[in-house]
């Protein structure tokens, strides 16, 4: 009788973590399906340039990190230049937000399925640090561009992004009047603005040093402990930095 009663908490206990485990297997340390997305991350002997901080532990080749550094690469066809040459100071940002698209492992929170052709999966709402989004911005003010939306609308007769028959070439200021539009807009709310800083655990980094390790991985791991403490989108659970990765310990214990 006595063993009985026994395997009562023990097999909540297994229960409890088969019913955790798996969940935070689909949103941690994971890759998108998506066009050049390797099907799980893993270090990569070198990764070109602003890709590098990523090579550790990367959902991107080498070779997709040195196309994404390109004016005209193959990984889209896609054309920085379509309004005339972006300046380097601006090109720098869009360099970085591809690597960070194609190269990070921490983006499981915010996966989303596509609806296009060339990919299953795609990012949406990405939490952006306010000075990743403030910086991008403020560098690419005084460039010019024909639409708001990246994504989708170009003329493609010639294989590569042209802006719209009839459409104007304007200043990003006038496109983008503020840094919000700018990252919420750009690429169909992939990303979105917050008045987060960089380090404090609560956005993605586009931009870090890899010496000093790498702070998505942190913010992936609330995130995610966020998304199933809340289902809901509850936004008044927050716990301290460490909790997240302690929920499944702590459940354990109560059991």
């Amino acid at each position: 009788l006595a063993a009985g009663m026994g395997a009562g908490p023990v097999l909540l206990v297994l229960l409890a973590a088969q019913a955790v485990m798996p969940m935070k297997d689909q949103l941690l340390n994971i890759c998108m399906d998506a066009k050049h997305h390797k099907t799980k991350p893993g270090p990569e002997g070198m990764l070109h340039d602003q890709c590098a901080p990523w090579k550790d532990n990367a959902c991107c080749t080498a070779n997709t990190s040195s196309e994404a550094h390109k004016d005209q690469s193959n990984l889209y066809s896609f054309n920085w230049n379509h309004c005339g040459l972006m300046p380097p100071k601006c090109k720098r940002h869009f360099i970085q937000d591809t690597c960070l698209y194609e190269c990070s492992p921490n983006l499981g929170p915010w996966i989303d399925q596509a609806d296009s052709s060339w990919r299953r999966e795609r990012i949406l709402h990405v939490p952006l640090c306010r000075e990743d989004c403030e910086e991008w911005w403020e560098d690419c003010k005084d460039h010019v561009t024909c639409k708001e939306n990246w994504h989708k609308g170009w003329n493609w007769a010639t294989g590569t992004n042209r802006c719209p028959w009839g459409s104007l070439c304007r200043p990003f200021s006038h496109v983008f009047p503020h840094p919000r539009d700018l990252c919420e807009k750009i690429w169909s709310h992939s990303y979105r603005y917050t008045t987060e800083h960089r380090g404090s655990g609560r956005c993605i980094q586009m931009w870090f040093d890899p010496t000093q390790g790498n702070p998505n991985v942190v913010v992936a791991k609330y995130y995610a402990w966020k998304k199933r403490s809340s289902p809901a989108g509850v936004e008044d659970m927050t716990p301290e930095p460490n909790e997240a990765v302690h929920v499944l310990p702590r459940l354990v214990l109560v059991l």
